[in-house]
């Protein structure tokens, strides 16, 4: 990998396709979990407050929960609060389905607690998922480069400047150019940006999902998203 990024350049700024490698694509989980966890969602100040039941990403396309995969990572029973877990799907055919509850955010929502609670070493405890993944596409990574003339395949990112109040993102990036589907050379010190909502809803995931961590997903591709260098 360190030999592939010899000799990297910076890009020119455009607007392209921009695929993310497995080892980046699943940072975009990250954001949905913020976005809708109960306390957020409690407090008013997450993009999707108003989308429960509503399209968040494209049809077809599904988030999966699922704390009783064996030997996974963060498997459970229940979660740190006693309540039963079980699988979700919280996105189904493209549509958000659940908030990310523990009991007092159910409360405070006057909705039913999730079994999603995590307790710390300190403080009260919060909401997370368990396993979470998302489920890999029908087209092969390969499938997703064909037919793009100019875009860039990210292997890595850095820092973070994502408001998770409007969805707007941006974040410094590395990784290969892509011309005519084929990775043509190493690029660094590039930011690419969007803005969350409509990153979900272009978002197109490969064949090539592995469950190795708490939080997976395959290669994914996301059109029109801004790539700032020179």
């Amino acid at each position: 990998r360190a030999v592939a990024r010899l000799g990297a350049r910076k890009a020119a700024t455009a607007r392209v396709p921009v695929v993310f490698d497995p080892r980046v694509s699943r940072s975009l989980l990250g954001h949905l979990v913020g976005a809708i966890n109960g306390a957020a969602i409690a407090r008013g100040t997450s993009f999707l407050k108003e989308k429960m039941g509503e399209a968040v990403f494209a049809p077809g396309i599904e988030v999966i929960d699922d704390p009783h995969i064996r030997r996974g990572l963060r498997s459970r029973p229940c979660d740190s609060e006693g309540v039963a877990s079980r699988r979700r799907a919280l996105i189904e055919d493209g549509r958000l389905t659940t908030w990310l509850l523990d009991l007092r955010s159910a409360r405070q929502l006057a909705l039913a607690p999730t079994g999603h609670a995590v307790r710390g070493t300190s403080g009260p405890p919060g909401a997370s998922p368990a396993n979470l993944y998302l489920a890999p596409g029908s087209a092969s990574p390969q499938e997703l480069l064909a037919d793009i003339q100019d875009g860039f395949y990210v292997t890595g990112l850095m820092g973070s400047s994502v408001n998770g109040v409007t969805g707007d993102y941006s974040r410094g990036a590395h990784g290969f150019w892509i011309e005519r589907g084929q990775l043509a050379y190493p690029v660094n010190e590039v930011t690419i940006a969007g803005n969350l909502k409509e990153m979900y809803r272009a978002l197109v995931p490969a064949d090539d999902l592995v469950l190795r961590y708490g939080m997976d997903a395959p290669t994914v591709r996301i059109d029109g998203m801004t790539v700032a260098g020179r």
